[in-house]
């Protein structure tokens, strides 16, 4: 029978009732999703593969796996068994790769702490997440113990594994007696068997790790994330960044932030390379690329800077191509044009905490080809689209819940649906509720939806600033900012004004040597760019207070700002941080 082009035809199939038995029985093969088996099939595939290279550290993804298996051995051997939290307070060095899969291959989920944390903050965050043991690099023992100190005497106290790292040429000595001898991470980890039936989970659902808030606002809440979104998000991170079998991946992405962007486990996944780097400088990340031929890293724009300003002696011809996945804060142009033009690809990702790291990513359009540099960094920064781990992303009215209108100026809050969400917030009912409100998770984030469907961010919804009734989007002055020749890093709140209930106050790292520009320099400069009422009226010089992710804290600019009160017109001298 022949059918007219434009007559729809609706079947209906009606399937036996021994169809969906049949389904019943073959439910067998429904196995929960965990990244604990790329390291399993990647001992397989890559066995005699480099796993891991820190300077003369050396292992096979055979050997971590075997390595792996005795840790999370001795770990059930200390009592440690499932749902139980096991933290790290480690830089980026082989035993932090490590524990990322021998912790969960215990049954333990895996807490990572930012190793900028005070003992005070660390305190808090042991009582927080009950931690039963805590592994910790010799450089942070100090901190960790009055971290312990600090706790409550009816809190039972985390039992300590020291690790030590031959190859830290600034090796820390800690002042503080320990009541009990501490055990070294090698030494642990020899007690372990091979032998040993590594844990499972039952439910793809249950927590492989617990991930801390960076801390841009004060008060940190504790993200746990799920074996089956790692391992969705982990798959999604290796295509977004264009990873073919064998990469060579630099750590410059501290691994406790959201594991890594997933990429502690994504590179098992491929069975690639990882360099350790424990020191993250400019002129270390050249010696590596050239060194172990580096095809992949990442970092937030602080490390594109730290780049794109070493020096001419610093700076080395890349070998190869190199990804660079970037994030954490929306990353000006002007950088990743100057990214550009050294040689490496950018791949600008976008995401939060709660989202494993990246959500969303500026996938490349052919038609974006022949457009002028500037012009392609331009669209390069936008946020993009969800990427294939996340089933929806959309910009959203906070308050109707109805979808803005793709037309690039309506500004609504950024939300996110999908399997590579967190979980929820750990002992924080209310808040989990409160970021879940209509059913899609509330990033706190402001931003547009263009023609093309993309989503742009605008600005954090408490970071945007109204003056005299207008919205003003820090990121656009801050982009404009990072286009001037003098400037190295920025960063824009609000400051309180009687008359127009906010104005601009930049806060602006100058370049080494470049001390003579002023005030008026910087002003006259983003008024050439920006709407007049757009461009700063008071601009702070100095150091940006950071978290160790590289985003700014612009919780602590903002109390600087406020400190000042409102601007008069006698007040327009160069400041000092």
């Amino acid at each position: 029978m022949v059918l007219p082009i434009n007559v729809k035809v609706h079947i209906v199939v009606q399937l036996p009732a021994s169809f969906m038995e049949g389904l019943v029985r073959c439910s067998v093969n429904y196995v929960p999703l965990t990244p604990i088996s790329f390291l399993e099939r990647s001992a397989v595939v890559y066995g005699d593969h480099p796993s891991i290279i820190y300077g003369d550290v050396k292992y096979t993804w055979r050997q971590t796996l075997e390595r792996c298996t005795m840790l999370a051995s001795a770990l059930s051997q200390l009592g440690i068994s499932c749902g139980d939290v096991v933290a790290a307070l480690i830089p980026n060095i082989p035993a932090m790769y490590e524990l990322h899969f021998a912790i969960p291959m215990g049954g333990a989920i895996l807490c990572t702490l930012n190793i900028r944390h005070d003992s005070t903050m660390l305190s808090v965050l042991l009582q927080h997440s009950n931690a039963k043991l805590i592994f910790v690099d010799e450089q942070f023992l100090q901190t960790v113990q009055n971290a312990i100190n600090k706790l409550p005497n009816s809190t039972k106290h985390p039992q300590i594994i020291l690790v030590l790292d031959k190859n830290n040429n600034q090796p820390f000595t800690t002042t503080t007696s320990y009541p009990k001898p501490l055990t070294e991470y090698e030494t642990f980890l020899k007690r372990g068997k091979l032998v040993y039936v590594t844990y499972k989970p039952k439910d793809e659902t249950e927590p492989i790790s617990l991930n801390y808030t960076s801390g841009t606002t004060s008060r940190p809440k504790g993200v746990v994330y799920s074996h089956r979104g790692a391992y969705l998000n982990s798959l999604a991170a290796v295509l977004l960044n264009e990873m073919g079998p064998m990469p060579v991946y630099l750590w410059t992405v501290p691994m406790f932030h959201c594991n890594g962007w997933c990429l502690t486990w994504g590179v098992a996944a491929q069975g690639g390379t990882n360099i350790c780097l424990r020191y993250v400088t400019g002129k270390g990340i050249f010696r590596n690329i050239v060194l172990h031929k580096v095809t992949h890293m990442g970092g937030a724009p602080t490390i594109l800077s730290m780049i794109v300003n070493c020096s001419d002696d610093e700076k080395k011809d890349l070998p190869g191509k190199v990804v660079v996945m970037t994030g954490a804060a929306p990353p000006p142009p002007q950088v990743l044009f100057k990214m550009e033009s050294l040689g490496f690809f950018m791949a600008h990702a976008y995401g939060l905490t709660e989202t494993y790291g990246p959500g969303t990513y500026c996938a490349w359009k052919p038609e974006w080809d022949g457009l002028p540099p500037k012009e392609r960094a331009k669209f390069k920064s936008q946020q993009g689209v969800n990427h294939i781990g996340m089933e929806e992303v959309d910009v959203k009215d906070p308050v109707t819940m109805k979808s803005v209108p793709s037309d690039g100026t309506t500004i609504g809050e950024v939300m996110f649906r999908g399997n590579t969400v967190m979980s929820g917030y750990l002992n924080d009912l209310n808040a989990t509720n409160e970021s879940f409100k209509g059913g899609w998770f509330h990033t706190g984030d402001l931003g547009v939806k263009n023609s093309d469907g993309y989503i742009q961010l605008k600005d954090r919804s408490k970071d945007i600033i109204i003056s005299g009734g207008e919205n003003i989007s820090t990121i656009e002055i801050e982009s404009v900012l990072f286009s001037h020749p003098d400037v190295l890093d920025a960063a824009v709140v609000g400051r309180p004004d009687d008359h127009w209930g906010e104005t601009p106050c930049a806060f602006v790292k100058l370049k080494d040597g470049n001390d003579g520009v002023t005030v008026a320099d910087i002003i006259a400069f983003c008024r050439d760019q920006l709407p007049h009422y757009m461009a700063p009226r008071t601009v702070m010089f100095g150091d940006l207070p950071k978290t160790s992710t590289g985003k700014t804290q612009k919780f602590v600019l903002r109390e600087k700002a406020r400190a000042m009160g409102s601007l008069s017109p006698a007040n327009k001298k160069t400041s000092k941080l």
